[in-house]
């Protein structure tokens, strides 16, 4: 199998550190996203939806997906356990991975998007205003996973699970947004230091 994505984007940096640390060394076949190689006519027979990264499986089906690929990941390699093991750690996870998605990742993209003059190609209309939008719903997001950090070691609990994939892929991503992480912010720093120095993450060329 093997995984096709554009190196720079956020969602095909989750499934390389989910990758990793599965211990899972596979292929990469990067495409163009700003020359609309997402758009071609062999892509779009993987991923009709445009989006990276995809996963290509040994008999040619596509897996599209994020988080979708993580999973199936995950069932061929169940440990370390990234999607917990009980039900309620199961729960948990997939609670603050939501949660991470929906108040940090995604406000931080959007930021990304209508503001980068190279993005307006793909993302038209650009609008600022919803950039603005974004950026405080961003530090909203930034303090809340601080206060949660105060009281666990990592976002969900107690172990690295793909929830702290999706916070860390997206407080980095926010130096291309042209984001400042905001002060006061101590505990989110300690977690984000310590992610970073994962060897998933140097695997991941992150």
């Amino acid at each position: 199998m093997k995984i096709i994505e554009a190196r720079g984007a956020p969602n095909p940096r989750r499934v390389r550190i989910f990758a990793a640390e599965k211990g899972l060394d596979i292929p990469c076949e990067g495409i163009d996203l700003m020359a609309g190689e997402h758009r071609s006519d062999w892509f779009e027979k993987l991923n009709p939806y445009g989006g990276v990264p995809v996963l290509v499986l040994d008999d040619g089906e596509a897996l599209s997906e994020t988080v979708a690929i993580c999973r199936y990941l995950e069932a061929l390699t169940p440990e370390p356990a990234l999607f917990g093991r009980e039900p309620l750690e199961a729960a948990r996870i997939e609670m603050w991975n939501r949660r991470m998605e929906f108040s940090l990742f995604w406000p931080v993209a959007n930021v990304f998007r209508h503001t980068n003059p190279r993005m307006a190609a793909l993302e038209s209309p650009q609008i600022p205003e919803w950039a603005d939008v974004n950026r405080e719903r961003a530090g909203r997001g930034l303090r809340l996973l601080n206060d949660q950090l105060v009281q666990s070691d990592y976002v969900a609990g107690g172990t690295f699970t793909i929830a702290d994939i999706t916070a860390f892929v997206a407080v980095g991503f926010m130096k291309p947004a042209r984001m400042a992480l905001p002060e006061g912010l101590g505990h989110l720093a300690r977690w984000y230091d310590a992610v970073k120095a994962r060897e998933s993450v140097a695997q991941a060329g992150i």
